[in-house]
Formats: structure tokens, C-alpha cells, sequence
């Protein structure tokens, strides 16, 4: 009986030690579009993934949230004002992305929002950015 658990307990701390020793190759080489950015889990994010090397796209509801963002970040985090609930900001913010991200596409989105929730069909131009062909069942 405690040989079992024994070898449950060692199988656990072996995959867990595999997991943990999982690593993403040429991050500097690597964007990630984080919404929600003003302050909060988003902030939190794109500060972190910006300390390991990554190309963050940041988009903040306010130029304010941009600004002190870009002041605690360095020159591989770029920022977007984007407001979720208005469909020509995020045609903006996807056009900005495309721009930068060019044919590379993105590897990581992450969607920090705060109140309220965005229409289905603008949402889904920022989703076909880096996930094409998942998009088809957020329009309908």
C-alpha cells in the first residue's frame, strides 16, 4: 500500500519538474497582443512577459494607462488605446497589430477585461490576428 503511494507521490513531482523545466525558445523573436493593460492583471502580465524578453502589444482603455505603462516597461512594449466596447477601436487596434506583427503572427493573446463586454463580431478581428479558422464560431 505505501510502495503505491510512494510511486504516486515520485510520479507527481516528476511530471511536475517536467513541466516547470518547459521553456519557449527566441522570446525576443516572440509578440503577445495583451488587452486590459491599464491597470490589474493585464499591467501585471505585460510588465512580466516584458521582463522575459517578450514583444508586448499592450492596448490600454486610456492614453494615461499607456503612458505610465510604457514608463515602467522597456522599448519591446508598445502600446494601443483600445476600447473594447467600440468596433471601430478595435478595427484600429487589429490594423495597429498587423502592422507590427507583419506574417509572424502571435504566438499569446491575452484578453484582461475589466467591465463590460465586447460585440461577438469585433471581438472576433482581434482573435483571427493569431487563431484563424477559431474566429467562425464567435459571429454566429
Amino acid at each position: 500500500m505505501w510502495l503505491y503511494l510512494a510511486v504516486l507521490v515520485g510520479l507527481y513531482y516528476l511530471v511536475r519538474w517536467h513541466r516547470e523545466r518547459q521553456v519557449v525558445s527566441h522570446l525576443r523573436d516572440k509578440y503577445v497582443f495583451i488587452t486590459g493593460c491599464d491597470s490589474g492583471f493585464g499591467n501585471l502580465l505585460a510588465r512580466q512577459l516584458d521582463m522575459r524578453g517578450m514583444r508586448v502589444l499592450a492596448a490600454c482603455l486610456t492614453e494615461k494607462g499607456a503612458k505610465q505603462l510604457r514608463t515602467q516597461a522597456s522599448d519591446r512594449l508598445e502600446t494601443v488605446t483600445l476600447d473594447v466596447t467600440k468596433t471601430e477601436s478595435i478595427s484600429g487596434a487589429a490594423q495597429w497589430v498587423k502592422e507590427r506583427v507583419g506574417d509572424r503572427g502571435l504566438p499569446g493573446l491575452g484578453v484582461c477585461m475589466g467591465r463590460s463586454v465586447p460585440e461577438p463580431r469585433s471581438c472576433s478581428q482581434l482573435f483571427s490576428l493569431s487563431l484563424p479558422g477559431r474566429t467562425q464560431s464567435m459571429e454566429t
